[in-house]
């Protein structure tokens, strides 16, 4: 794979999706939207050592986050549907975004499913035609686009360098009456510059600088370093000699707003493709829902024909009228793109599920080889 060679912008505008996994989940199963929503592991909150991936707004007002044990989640919210991880879901539905990023013309650098950064206006050129009103209108534009064709809301933060874009989204994403003096509720479209750094940051606690951990911060507050007014008024040399040269030169040079103008767009390549439906009317035959998941697969296979691309895994999705939703993959004797190799393993996977209730989603997902990591070993 070609490296491209990283190129400096005026503008960096950082795309975050919101909710993402439950998002990608509501599209699927619409009766989702306004209820609680908890995505992690297997899917079962009695699970030990799993976390949660991502939590709805709902459940993220009684204090449900990711990264928190999934036992601790369900003691907090036990109501709330809990659903495992779908990677081939969230593969396709990233993948999705990222064209409408790059259908904009602007070189992308993908940083995950729910998150990219987009260079506007390459530094060293020119008549640069974007000034406030036009960058904000590109990024409204954009989030525009990525509902329309995606079904995904999304903010995006603005700003001349990657570290203070993704702060500039933290103002992006505050909730109704909770922003600070002189941001407006909710923005969704945020531009921070060195013309409201200091009036937004400067009072506000080192922790919110993007990169700066617990850790960082809590040696900041033992040196009397609470504020990012704070950390600026210290030398350079009292940083360097707390932390060494390369954090202390970069706690010194992030605290003024500075940062990485640069995009690497690097080709993306999807590691798996899936399809999946929701029914008008639950399936309980056991024939209809074979014939719906090989419909699936063929759906697939035109896909994954199309990109020249070899599946070396295949694996099923079941979502019964419960909710109750889980996955059973396996891997291929041998990649391959024979439809009649690849539906009895659909068929023999989706005959393994114990299906006590009506299946209201069924779901197909094809992984794929890629140069890095070519299957090998056992099935």
């Amino acid at each position: 794979m070609t490296t491209t060679v990283p190129q400096r912008y005026r503008w960096l505008l950082h795309v975050d999706l919101d909710q993402f996994q439950v998002a990608v989940e509501r599209l699927r199963s619409p009766e989702l939207v306004g209820v609680p929503v908890i995505v992690g592991g297997n899917g079962d909150p009695t699970e030990a050592r799993k976390v949660v991936t991502c939590a709805s707004y709902e459940a993220r007002d009684v204090g449900v986050r990711a990264g928190m044990p999934l036992r601790a989640a369900h003691r907090k919210m036990p109501d709330a549907v809990y659903l495992p991880l779908d990677m081939g879901a969230y593969d396709a539905a990233s993948a999705d975004v990222m064209d409408v990023l790059r259908a904009t013309g602007h070189p992308v650098e993908v940083w995950g499913w729910d998150e990219a950064y987009l260079g506007v206006s390459a530094r060293g050129v020119e008549d640069d035609p974007y000034d406030d009103a036009a960058i904000t209108a590109l990024a409204e534009q954009i989030r525009g686009d990525i509902l329309a064709r995606c079904g995904l809301t999304s903010c995006v933060g603005i700003s001349d360098n990657k570290q203070r874009a993704k702060m500039a989204t933290g103002f992006a994403k505050r909730p109704p009456g909770s922003a600070p003096d002189g941001v407006v509720d909710a923005p969704r479209v945020f531009l921070l510059d060195d013309r409201n750094w200091l009036d937004l940051m400067g009072a506000r606690p080192t922790r919110d600088l993007w990169s700066v951990g617990p850790k960082t911060s809590s040696k900041l507050a033992d040196a009397g370093i609470a504020t990012v007014t704070d950390l600026i008024a210290t030398p350079r040399d009292d940083l360097i000699a707390t932390f060494g040269p390369h954090q202390g030169n970069w706690l010194y040079v992030l605290c003024r707003g500075g940062g990485d103008s640069t995009i690497t767009a690097e080709p993306w390549l999807a590691r798996s493709h899936s399809k999946s439906r929701t029914f008008a009317t639950d399936l309980s035959d056991p024939i209809e829902m074979r014939s719906a998941a090989a419909g699936l697969l063929r759906e697939l296979l035109d896909q994954v024909l199309a990109e020249e691309r070899l599946p070396f895994r295949v694996a099923v999705t079941v979502r019964t009228t419960s909710f109750y939703t889980r996955t059973k993959s396996r891997k291929l004797p041998a990649p391959t793109l024979e439809y009649d190799a690849l539906e009895p393993v659909v068929a023999d996977l989706l005959g393994r599920f114990e299906i006590e209730r009506p299946v209201r989603l069924l779901g197909v997902r094809l992984d794929l080889v890629t140069d890095e990591d070519a299957p090998s070993g056992n099935p």
